[in-house]
Parts: C-alpha cells; structure tokens; sequence
C-alpha cells in the first residue's frame, strides 16, 4: 500500500489536535499504521525547538526571522527522521501542522517576505508534500475565546510543572505558549493567510466549518480521507 500523507491545519482552537485523535483510531481500526505527529516537534530534536519556539521563559525576545529558521529546522528533522521513512513503508501519517502553518503564521502573521518563506520551506521539505490538507476554520472571534479559556486553566498550572522533559511526543503539556500570546490582528492575518492557501490549492486544502458539531466535522473529515484510504488500499 502507498503511505498517505494528511495534515490538519487551523487557527487556535479549531479543534485540529481532537480530531487528529478521532481520525487516528478510526485508521488504526481499519488496520492500517498510522504516525501520529505535531510541528513544532515529533522528533527528540523538534521536541526541543518547540520548546524554545513556544514554552521556554527565555524566547520572549525572539525575532521574526529566528522564528521561521527554527520552525523549518524542527521540519526538516521530521521529514527526514520519521515522515519519509513512514510513507516508504506504506503508513499513514497525520500531523498537526505542517508547512501551510508557517506560511499563515511567519509569512502573513509576522508580514515576512512570503517569497522568502516559500524558499525556506521548499528547502526544509523538498519533495514531501501531504497528500490532503484538512483546514478547520473557526472565526478569529470563537479562536479568541478558545485561547483565553486554555490561558486560564494554564494559571492554575503550579510554576515546577512548566517545564517537562522534553519527549517526542508529549501530547497533553499544559504550558504556556509564546504563539498564543499574539495580538488579534496578528491572527486576523493569519486567518486571511489561510484563506489565501486555501483557495491557492483547492485540490488539496480542503477548507472545514469546525463551528460545527464535533460530530459533523468528524463526518466531514471521513468523507474526505476514505477515497484516499480506498485508493492506498487497492494498490496493495
């Protein structure tokens, strides 16, 4: 079977990480292999840049530019260590971001040159390019109230649990994070970046009203992702 590539984008709080969960058991029922992975990170290298990038209390000073060059760092150690080798053997992977965040976040968010960034991700990931992109939407408005209800469960946080070992995959961290500190006009931008990709790349970026149900975005999903499992399965 050919691997398939499928990465989950959005703003904050669209529901991407739920339903990358919801997905995943629903493959891995199938019996299918699936990687489950997240950028910033899913490598013991990552880890430790998304540390740097998003929870580290020294990255307050953190320019624009580094910002770009560590998150295509971390990238290019994902796509070597573990994205290529999986799709060589016929797997499934899902991951929670990929290069379409960069160019919402560090080239409409940040207002980098997207040239530039373009080039920068192009280098990262050569020839590695997902098969589908799933772009949950929710209003910058329902991503504010998001963000600032995930804020206030981090204050309760104790300050000796906000760092942790670093892991490749620590999915249930509660720490605090430098992205979601951005203003509102900062991700207007990003939401306008998305909608640009989105509509740039019809074929692949398929754009999800994730104001919905989580039932319903599931059903949207499925209904997107069965034609290339269907397709992986009868090349076998």
């Amino acid at each position: 079977m050919n691997g398939i590539f499928i990465t989950f984008e959005g703003t904050e709080g669209s529901g991407k990480s739920t339903q990358i969960v919801l997905l995943m058991e629903k493959l891995s029922a199938l019996g299918l292999t699936v990687h489950r992975l997240r950028e910033p990170g899913g490598t013991p290298i990552g880890e430790e840049i998304r540390h740097t990038l998003k929870h580290s209390e020294a990255n307050n000073a953190m320019t624009s530019e580094a910002e770009l060059l560590l998150m295509n760092a971390s990238r290019a150690q994902l796509v070597r260590e573990v994205i290529r080798p999986a799709l060589a053997s016929g797997h499934v992977v899902l991951c929670d971001r990929f290069y379409d965040s960069t160019t919402a976040y560090q080239g409409y968010g940040r207002e980098l040159d997207l040239k530039k960034v373009a080039e920068i991700i192009e280098f990262a990931v050569g020839e590695t390019k997902p098969d589908l992109t799933l772009m949950l939407h929710v209003p910058v408005a329902v991503s504010e109230a998001r963000r600032q209800s995930r804020q206030a469960i981090l204050l309760e946080v104790p300050p000796e649990k906000s760092r942790k070992n670093a892991s490749p995959l620590p999915f249930d961290e509660k720490l605090r994070d430098r992205m979601e500190e951005a203003d509102r006009s900062f991700f207007e931008r990003v939401e306008k970046g998305y909608l640009a990709i989105a509509a740039a790349d019809p074929a692949r970026v398929k754009t999800i009203d994730a104001a919905q149900s989580r039932e319903a975005v599931t059903e949207q999903i499925w209904r997107l992702v069965e034609p290339l499992v269907k397709k992986a399965q009868a090349s076998r």
